[in-house]
């Protein structure tokens, strides 16, 4: 039975980091960076209909806060990921804690709408440079084998950080009004931060990467193509892309309009419904991580198998016959939704074993830009499909369809390509490690 494919073999090499307590305790430093600049990152989901009242805006001007965020956050990616592998995990997480955290103060206390434009944008900066940071700070403290687990706890605490939003931050907001929920959550960045200068490293003692002698423009460029040459890097940003982007545009901005104002739910239940999105992303996290690190086949299945429930789900509730949908319905729905999160990190385990480690942070970067580009795209055209159609949600979130054709087109035909030069890279690790003395 094949258990973790070449991410076995890989951890008999020798320099492979420990693990044990030890990383444990420094990734979860890392952890909890990511862990808040999530719950920056969502923090206007629950925020939307407060947000469109305060600065006056309609449909696709609000869609635009979401948009110019992702839109940051999609382009910093790649130079993120070349940050990362340049200047190490902690340079580059201490950068994007005093960004995001500007960020979302700034947006505490904007008094314009493009003066709170320009806020997000910063916070999506910073936001940018986590989750990367963190997927290399796991693959320096921990055995290979274990990337996939510790890639769907990242995960997990990023929807961890989406449940504070949801459930802590939207009682604030209408309990102490904007600026002090939003200008106090930001001491959670300066709280962060202050664990990262103390106690953060970027690996274990005896485990330094060799030092790159490569500079320049031309070292730049010999990142990207490398990373970009590898099927499996392509795959995972496919798999990435199509994967992720119904349950972000949902959670993001998009859910809790469409539950109150065309299904004509209560903001308590229509929170309660987001809050079930990010449970079940938690519980099937747990699940997916556990079934790729032992049956590595199952990453493809598991992806589409996502997509395909997501997309039968979303035209059902669309399709239904009268103006709501049943609570049922909804409720399944969400549940489903909640497999998205899990799903897209499996674009990180095709990308992870397709590049080196010197090659990791670029290789990420490419990959999480996929699902952020189809979120950007998604939240454009609902907002402009809203806004064309007088709030005909059935249009505008018809628009789902498009994106995961053009996504599960990519994955088929990426798929037997990435899987023949994955098992390449396999026979040579076991050759590798046959001729390495121990």
């Amino acid at each position: 039975m094949k258990s973790g494919g070449d991410s076995v073999n890989t951890a008999t090499l020798p320099g492979d980091p420990p693990g044990g307590r030890r990383a444990v305790a420094v990734w979860g430093i890392g952890v909890s960076v990511y862990f808040v600049a999530v719950i920056f990152r969502t923090s206007l989901g629950v925020a939307g209909l407060d947000a469109a009242d305060r600065f006056h805006v309609g449909a696709s001007a609000l869609s635009t806060f979401s948009i110019l965020q992702l839109l940051v956050y999609a382009g910093m990616q790649i130079p993120v990921g070349l940050l990362v592998d340049r200047l190490g995990t902690r340079k580059v997480l201490g950068i994007g804690v005093v960004l995001f955290t500007a960020g979302q103060l700034g947006f505490a206390l904007a008094p314009s709408y493009g003066m709170a434009l320009a806020s997000r944008a910063l916070l999506g900066c910073g936001d940018a440079m986590t989750f990367i940071s963190v997927l290399r700070l796991g693959s320096r403290w921990f055995p290979a084998r274990r990337g996939p687990l510790i890639a769907q706890f990242a995960g997990l605490a990023g929807m961890a950080g989406n449940l504070v939003s949801t459930l802590v931050l939207s009682r604030l907001l209408h309990g102490v009004g904007w600026t002090t929920a939003f200008g106090g959550s930001a001491l959670a960045g300066v709280v962060v931060l202050v664990l990262l200068l103390l106690f953060l490293k970027d690996h274990p003692e005896g485990h330094e990467p060799t030092p790159s002698a490569h500079r320049g423009a031309a070292y730049v460029r010999r990142q990207i193509v490398a990373s970009w040459r590898e099927p499996g890097t392509r795959l995972g940003l496919w798999v990435h892309f199509t994967t992720q982007f119904p349950a972000m545009v949902f959670l993001l901005l998009w859910g809790l309009p469409f539950l109150v104002e065309a299904q004509g739910l209560s903001r308590a239940t229509a929170g309660e419904l987001l809050t079930l999105i990010v449970l079940s992303n938690m519980a099937v996290g747990l699940v997916y991580g556990q079934v790729v690190a032992r049956h590595h086949e199952a990453r493809l299945p598991l992806a589409l198998g996502t997509v395909g429930a997501t997309a039968l789900l979303w035209a059902a509730m669309l399709a239904h016959p009268g103006d709501r949908a049943p609570m049922w319905l909804l409720v399944t729905l969400c549940t489903v939704l909640g497999a998205c999160g899990p799903a897209s990190m499996l674009g990180f385990d095709f990308a992870r074993p397709a590049n080196p480690p010197e090659r990791q942070g670029t290789a990420s970067g490419i990959t999480n830009m996929g699902g952020f580009v189809a979120s950007m795209t998604t939240l454009f055209a609902v907002g402009v499909l809203l806004d064309a159609t007088g709030d005909d949600y059935t249009v505008a979130f018809s628009s789902v369809f498009v994106l995961q054709a053009v996504g599960v087109v990519q994955i088929l035909r990426l798929r037997k390509r990435a899987a023949r030069r994955e098992r390449e890279r396999l026979v040579a690790s076991r050759v590798s490690a046959v001729h390495v003395p121990v």
